[in-house]
């Protein structure tokens, strides 16, 4: 299975640390050039800096997934540095941020946020590197979907649902230019963003070590078998799917 990149510029955003991090880290050592996006431009910077230390090539972007304008600049900046784009893992997101409100009481004005970064983001830079793709003969779109998209979990879960739906109509739009869209439903990870959503002694926590049948918690760094899968030849006959990566947590038939 070939899971090399060698030639490949990849678009990684929200990864100026987390899971982004290690998803940008991944795919550098698997052969591609790799742009860190993050709305935190400094952080992006410095995120390139220590993979530049490590032999990798990459330069870091500030984006705000939101505002279409900054997302054709950002790949405008990407094309110069290094011929056009690949490879887009929709990565940044909302969750920490969140409030545990009911849906029912839910502040319409943060609702509309969540869904604007969560899901409208993902198709905002989709748009802006898609022409990209087709003129360099196809690429690869990666969402960054949820396990909790599909157990009802609040704002956050419909938001991640609502990027799983657009994963499946991007698919069949863009199968003709040969460009494959696929998702990542990660469980629970060990990362900052993670353990402020739920900490340690929270409901969700135990809930989890009762349910998951291999491993309820992970690091960032066992999901890039997934990504790169994805994001690589290997992956060149499955587009439109959500996998789901979370030691057993979310089985569907």
């Amino acid at each position: 299975m070939d899971t090399t990149l060698e030639g490949k510029v990849a678009i990684v955003t929200g990864a100026a640390g987390g899971i982004g991090q290690a998803y940008a880290r991944a795919l550098g050592r698997a052969g591609a050039a790799v742009v860190i996006a993050d709305i935190n431009a400094e952080g992006a910077e410095s995120v390139a800096s220590d993979l530049k230390g490590e032999g990798l090539r990459t330069i870091g972007v500030g984006l705000d997934i939101t505002q279409p304008e900054s997302a054709r600049s950002m790949a405008k900046t990407v094309t110069q540095a290094f011929g056009g784009v690949d490879i887009l893992v929709n990565n940044a997101a909302l969750m920490a941020e969140i409030p545990q409100t009911p849906l029912a009481e839910f502040p319409i004005e943060m609702w509309d946020r969540v869904m604007k970064v969560n899901c409208t983001g993902a198709l905002i830079c989709a748009q802006a590197v898609v022409p990209s793709m087709i003129e360099r003969g196809g690429g690869k779109i990666i969402n960054q979907a949820s396990g909790g998209a599909f157990i009802g979990g609040g704002a956050y879960g419909v938001s991640k649902l609502a990027l799983v739906g657009l994963t499946v109509a991007l698919a069949r739009e863009l199968g003709r230019h040969k460009i494959n869209v696929n998702a990542i439903a990660p469980g629970a990870i060990n990362t900052d963003a993670g353990f402020r959503a739920a900490p340690e002694d929270s409901p969700f926590r135990a809930m989890m070590q009762q349910q998951a049948a291999i491993q309820a918690f992970a690091p960032p760094e066992d999901l890039a078998g997934a990504l790169l899968f994805l994001a690589s030849a290997a992956s060149n006959y499955m587009t439109g799917q959500c996998l789901n990566v979370d030691g057993g947590w979310i089985m569907r038939l």
